[in-house]
């Protein structure tokens, strides 16, 4: 890969962090390959053509897992698809099992507060940045649209300062409910054995759509057999309710984790169908 397309490496917290660490009691930092982390994907001028001078609109990306893994079709394939398309993209490391709760949710706000504080620097226009979120990554992204504030890290400098609140949100085939049909993995990985109820519903992001909650695009497969498409109905529900603007799209069949689905006819339009959505952008929403 020539090294202008590679991706540059952005470490979300500072080399003395305790957050550099997967528990808080641990003596010992991660390696820097394991570090919370974004990957920083520039858009590709169309061929023979130059760079914009214009500010890029930006997603975050965040792949699932179900909080035990990071799924790699749905982290650098998808940046470089939206970096063809004049989209900056940003893949998110975030912190995985055994690294618990709050550890996901305060590295991906970090991301958002991060990528915005250096955005200009970056080409980045500080107030078109989305969120993006596959399965347990849809989890983390729909909670930060929704309670940006949950947590305040005292080891974010950005906090307090700098919105963690994406300008818009995407959700592919999201966890959503950690209440109801909630996906066991996802559950035990994040928050434990028998975690207590207050704690499932604070984290159930479908209880926190409010009028402040981003516009939203859903996708999701209606067999899905892993995390089931009730999470998205739930989600969208409570976006209609609330006035939220919302594009959602389910399709009759597909597994569970298709990424792009470049393999599955059915499905393998649905990036063009999120793209025409970032480029739409109506006035009164003030998005990307």
């Amino acid at each position: 890969m020539p090294e202008s397309l590679r991706p540059r490496v952005l470490y979300l917290w500072p080399e003395d962090s305790p957050q550099n660490r997967l528990r808080p009691d641990d003596a010992a930092p991660l390696p820097l390959d394991w570090r919370p982390r974004l990957a920083f994907y520039q858009p590709v001028p169309a061929s023979g053509g130059e760079a914009s001078s214009s500010l890029w609109p930006a997603v975050v990306i965040c792949p699932g897992g179900g909080y035990g893994a990071l799924a790699a079709h749905e982290g650098a394939p998808v940046a470089w698809m939206l970096a063809r398309h004049g989209i900056a993209a940003l893949v998110c490391y975030y912190r995985i099992a055994p690294a618990r709760h709050p550890a996901p949710f305060v590295d991906v706000a970090r991301a958002i507060r991060l990528t915005r504080s250096r955005a200009l620097g970056l080409g980045i226009d500080p107030q078109r940045i989305g969120l993006m979120g596959f399965s347990a990554g849809g989890h983390a992204a729909a909670l930060l649209a929704t309670r940006p504030d949950l947590l305040l890290c005292p080891d974010d400098d950005l906090a307090g300062r700098v919105s963690a609140r994406p300008n818009r949100s995407i959700l592919a085939y999201p966890v959503i409910s950690m209440l109801e049909q909630a996906h066991k993995g996802s559950l035990a990985n994040l928050l434990g054995p028998d975690p207590a109820e207050e704690l499932r519903r604070a984290l159930s992001a479908d209880l926190w759509v409010d009028a402040e909650t981003p516009p939203t695009f859903i996708m999701h497969t209606a067999d899905d057999d892993v995390v089931p498409v009730e999470h998205s109905l739930r989600y969208a529900a409570a976006c209609v309710a609330h006035g939220v603007p919302l594009e959602m799209h389910l399709f009759a069949h597909g597994h569970h984790g298709v990424g792009l689905a470049n393999d599955l006819p059915a499905l393998a339009g649905w990036p063009q169908l999120l793209l025409t959505w970032l480029n739409a952008r109506p006035a009164q929403q003030g998005v990307l």
